[in-house]
Order: structure tokens, then C-alpha cells, then sequence
């Protein structure tokens, strides 16, 4: 294809090897970024707005960027396949790993007699507070990752690659419901300073902010994903495609 062609050649996923990319290792370095701060900075913090004709709302923090990945993980499908998804799916899960390993080992660390941040350090990254959080992220994140980027895939056969809003939004909606059903519950059901009803409005309002998220960065979405197909000359389809989430092939 050349540059001056609008639309990029309709290719199997199975078809296409990672070295035909320019992006995508640009694509997957945002993704795990994006992923790592949303939980480690804002996953914690319970802030709250004065909505009209509602009152105080609690939302979640991390609500501001975290949708930011789900955006990314829809770019990264629908450019790249469900298969290189995938890999960033696995590459956001290990860095998470050892995200968690670095706050115990940290915290844990004796501190200097001079140092007077040992108890917000442990507040902050402490056992109680980040690993759990970032246990139940990475198993909602693994499990809404997965549920986003193959509804997304089988729709874009479905569609045969149209109403591409449809397929972001749609998997959206799917994809987010899971992460939140499981995150929520696991990481703040009966925590110190949540009440059960605390947590389940938090717990549908995230969703329903993560999805109205989607929508607002639809126009977004076309920018990035038009501009990456029409860059890296292609336009992968996952037909022939193991979806199976711990496959090694295409």
C-alpha cells in the first residue's frame, strides 16, 4: 500500500508477523504506562463531587485516567488483532506483578532513623492499601481486558469492519462491567473507611463513567486508529484467530 491510498489492505491476523509494525511497541509502552500510574496513584483515593439536584457523589480517582488504558486496548485490537492485544494484555499483567512486589519489598525495608515518612509511606503503598488494590486490579484488568478486546475482534468480523464506535463502545460496556464487578468487591468490600453501600455506588458509577468515557474519546479513537492503519498499511482482521487467552500463536 502506499501512502497515498486511503484505505489500508484488509490482512488475516495470522498473516502478519510483529517486525511489519512501526507503532505498535509505541502503542504497548502507553498502555502499560497509563495502567501502572491509574492504579498506583489513583485506585485508592475515594474523592467526591457536589453534583446539582443530586448532592455529594463519590467516584473513584483513578477514574480520570484508568479508562485512558481501556481507549489504548481498543486502539491495539482493532490496529493490531486480538493476538498482539494479547501480548500487551500479558506485558500489563506481569508489570503489575511487579508492581506489587516492589511496594512489599520497599515498604518493608527498615528506614533510617532520620526519615519521618515511614507511616505515610505505609499508609500509601503499605499491605493494606496497594497490594490488595492491586491484586484485585490485576485480576479485573486481566479478566475486562480480555472480555474488551474480544468482543471488539468479533465484531469487527461481525461488521466487517464497520461502525467502528459501535465495537468501541460496545466492548466497553462489556468489558467494563466485568473489571468492575470484580475489582470493587475485591478491593474495598469491608475495607477500613468504605461502607457496602459506599462501594456499590462507587462501583456503578466507575462503570458508568468508564463508559461515557468511551464515548467522549470516541472522536478520539478514529483519530489514533485512522492515523495508525493508514501509517502501518494495514488493517488486521482476526479471522483464523486463536482467542484462547494463554495461546502463544496467532
Amino acid at each position: 500500500m502506499t501512502e497515498g491510498e486511503d484505505r489500508p489492505a484488509h490482512v488475516a491476523a495470522r498473516d502478519v508477523s510483529g517486525g511489519q509494525f512501526r507503532y505498535f511497541d509505541f502503542v504497548m509502552v502507553a498502555f502499560v504506562v497509563v495502567l501502572l500510574l491509574s492504579n498506583i496513584i489513583g485506585a485508592s483515593k475515594r474523592s467526591v463531587i457536589d453534583l446539582p439536584f443530586v448532592g455529594l457523589w463519590p467516584f473513584g480517582a483513578g477514574i480520570l485516567f484508568f479508562p485512558i488504558s481501556y481507549v489504548i486496548g481498543d486502539v491495539l485490537t482493532e490496529v493490531y488483532g486480538y493476538a498482539r492485544a494479547r501480548r500487551v494484555i500479558w506485558a500489563g499483567f506481569v508489570a503489575m506483578l511487579f508492581m506489587i512486589l516492589m511496594c512489599i519489598v520497599v515498604v518493608a525495608l527498615p528506614p533510617d532513623k532520620g526519615w519521618t515518612g515511614q507511616a505515610a509511606y505505609e499508609q500509601i503503598f503499605g499491605f493494606g492499601s496497594i497490594p490488595r488494590i492491586a491484586v484485585a486490579s490485576i485480576i479485573a484488568f486481566w479478566c475486562g481486558e480480555f472480555v474488551n478486546s474480544f468482543v471488539l475482534a468479533r465484531m469487527k468480523i461481525a461488521t466487517r469492519g464497520r461502525h467502528l464506535w459501535a465495537r468501541t463502545i460496545g466492548s466497553t460496556i462489556f468489558g467494563q462491567a466485568i473489571d468492575s464487578l470484580i475489582f470493587y468487591p475485591l478491593a474495598f468490600l469491608g475495607a477500613e473507611g468504605w461502607t457496602t453501600s459506599q462501594m456499590v455506588t462507587v462501583l456503578f458509577t466507575q462503570w458508568a463513567l468508564k463508559v461515557g468515557w468511551e464515548v467522549l474519546l470516541t472522536p478520539v479513537t478514529y483519530l489514533v486508529v485512522g492515523f495508525l492503519k493508514r501509517r502501518e498499511g494495514m488493517d488486521v482482521y482476526d479471522e483464523g484467530t486463536d482467542f484462547t487467552p494463554f495461546a502463544t500463536r496467532v
